[in-house]
């Protein structure tokens, strides 16, 4: 029970820590844009991209063609020359400013995400500042293994990757101090 507890104070405390730094201090879009011309962008959407919903990447290169010398380096070439776009499409649109679906998902994300830390925080009879050493240890294992592999491999803008770390370390720290306390609050301390 004092694991689910402390997953439960720790989701709360990392959903209200990134209200916090997603809607007062920015950190949730560093290095996104507002294009210089967006209607002409969205009217050549559906031409250029057809109907189904995904991510694509622009210029595109069919991994099939991998092993074709001609066709990889025809990409390099326009790789190299064109402009990069990594774009999430939704043919069918959807209103961004409805969040009734994401605040509850978000939510659940970062009360499941404390729920795995709380268990490992919950493994032994650590400390205070070990059980926060593991909250820092899994906020850089998130962001090395996940924002940072999309740095390297989608160009994502190098703004908004530093700013997804200072908003997972310090999240984690607010949320693990809190778990930290509740797990060892009821622990006996040796004589």
């Amino acid at each position: 029970m004092r694991i689910l507890i402390a997953a439960i104070l720790g989701g709360i405390v990392m959903f209200i820590w990134g209200a916090i730094a997603h809607m007062f201090l920015g950190l949730g879009n560093p290095g996104i844009h507002q294009p210089a011309n967006e209607d002409i962008v969205l009217s050549t959407l559906h031409e250029g991209l057809g109907t189904t919903p995904g991510v694509y990447i622009l210029p595109s290169f069919d991994p099939k063609q991998w092993n074709n010398p001609v066709a990889r380096e025809a990409y390099a070439k326009k790789s190299s020359t064109s402009p990069y776009a990594w774009v999430v499409y939704l043919p069918q649109g959807d209103d961004m400013t409805d969040m009734h679906r994401q605040l509850p998902r978000q939510w659940a994300s970062d009360t499941l995400a404390s729920l795995m830390l709380a268990f490992v925080m919950g493994l032994a009879a650590f400390s205070f500042s070990q059980r926060l050493r593991i909250a820092v240890a899994a906020a850089l294992f998130a962001w090395l293994s996940t924002l940072v592999p999309y740095w390297n491999w989608y160009r994502f803008p190098d703004a908004l990757t530093w700013a997804a770390l200072f908003t997972q370390l310090i999240g984690w720290l607010l949320a693990g101090a809190v778990m930290a306390w509740w797990i060892g609050r009821g622990e006996r301390k040796p004589a």
